[in-house]
């Protein structure tokens, strides 16, 4: 149950803005936890110690409240991606992948692997913001239309480019897609399978150190794939 605050103790000062964040951050929580139907307006407000009045003010309401939550997940893993694929010269949708440098486009897709687990297994707010997408993933809404069409679909695409260009398969194949798909879920396992991950690794919590194990590991997963389908050892940039 949310803490409701202490009547005698004073509210802090906030400005709007800081009050939308903190009513955004709150509802990313509590959402996740309990559920959009398991959330009421005032454990959010409670939660943000801010009014139950504003959210009303800054949202609309609480459905308002979920779309809000919607984007600033949407910008938070457009930050993240931007930066892992950041060498990456992924055409537009819908565009053909141009001819490059498919040495550089292979140390690339290494370099996104490493930017995905930093952020996916040891990064605490991405723990809130994949319990949160799991819930809208299970009984989809219109907050995942907004997370599909700004992050998961563009990202996965571009990912799918970067593929084409290591490799020479079309990125908008069935095989590529998959891969691609394959390569971003085994990252994931280890933030919706973190407790079990602790125990069996005897793991006290999944930090920078651990994270740095993981990264070895995927990217060998990733090397051994991508040697099999060029038909040659592996290529430069893997962990090996």
């Amino acid at each position: 149950m949310a803490r409701l605050p202490n009547p005698k103790s004073p509210r802090r000062e906030t400005s709007p803005e800081q009050t939308r964040a903190a009513l955004v951050q709150a509802a990313l929580k509590l959402f996740g936890r309990q559920g959009f139907d398991g959330t009421s307006t005032r454990e959010i407000a409670a939660e943000a110690q801010a009014n139950i009045g504003s959210i009303a003010y800054h949202f609309g309401g609480k459905e308002g409240l979920r779309a809000a939550v919607a984007d600033y997940i949407v910008e938070t893993i457009q930050a993240v991606a931007g930066q892992a694929l950041a060498a990456g010269r992924a055409p537009a949708s819908g565009q053909a992948a141009p001819a490059g440098d498919p040495e550089a486009a292979r140390a690339q897709l290494f370099a996104a692997i490493e930017g995905i687990v930093g952020f996916v297994v040891a990064q605490p707010r991405a723990g809130e913001i994949v319990q949160f997408l799991l819930r809208e993933l299970q009984h989809p809404t219109a907050a995942l239309d907004r997370v599909y069409d700004g992050v998961f679909e563009p990202t996965h695409r571009r990912l799918c480019h970067l593929w084409e260009q290591a490799t020479g398969e079309p990125a908008e194949s069935e095989r590529t897609r998959l891969t691609v798909f394959t390569l971003v879920g085994q990252v994931v396992y280890f933030r919706i399978g973190r407790e079990a991950v602790k125990r069996r690794m005897g793991w006290h919590d999944i930090g920078a150190a651990e994270a740095a194990k993981v990264v070895a590991v995927t990217t060998d997963n990733l090397s051994a794939i991508l040697a099999a389908r060029m038909g040659s050892k592996p290529p430069i940039g893997s962990k090996q």
